[in-house]
């Protein structure tokens, strides 16, 4: 009788064992996944991922690097509300020879709450090429840098 009483302890054991084991490397993966892939400077996507990485950490002197005269225009008169996105993905990417339109979804994620929650929109950069470079033209105003600039009130 203790030998079969035995039997379903081993099993069970081995069920606890198998499912703690795939929690650990869920929770490694979770925590190595590290940082997305640089993409090219040289690239539309490469700036626009520059760009709004700049601007979600708080630095608007690297994030204005990549704007034109014409997207530093934009700021006058505006007022930026609201904390920042956590995080920008990018969707897809419509190059021409000296032009190109970048869509992204633009994730804002809240701890409010029991669970926290995310929220996402759908917006696009508009890039110009300018002596070889490619520039932020057109930037969604969730995204806009604006501390360079006078912002009139």
């Amino acid at each position: 009788m203790n030998a079969a009483a035995g039997k379903p302890d081993k099993v069970i054991i081995v069920i606890v064992s198998a499912v703690a084991l795939l929690v650990i490397v869920a929770i490694a993966v979770i925590f190595t996944r590290g940082e997305p892939e640089a993409l090219s400077e040289a690239t539309p996507a490469g700036v626009v991922q520059r760009y709004s990485t700049a601007v979600i950490q708080g630095d608007p002197g690297t994030a204005d690097s990549y704007l034109t005269e014409s997207a530093r225009s934009f700021c006058n008169g505006f007022i930026q509300g609201g904390p920042p996105p956590s995080r920008v993905v990018l969707i897809s990417t419509n190059e021409r020879t000296e032009s190109a339109t970048v869509r992204v979804s633009i994730v804002y994620s809240s701890q409010d709450g029991l669970f926290g929650s995310d929220y996402e929109t759908e917006d696009r950069f508009s890039l110009v090429k300018a002596d070889g470079r490619w520039l932020v033209d057109k930037a969604p105003s969730q995204l806009l840098s604006c501390v360079s600039s006078p912002v009139k009130r």
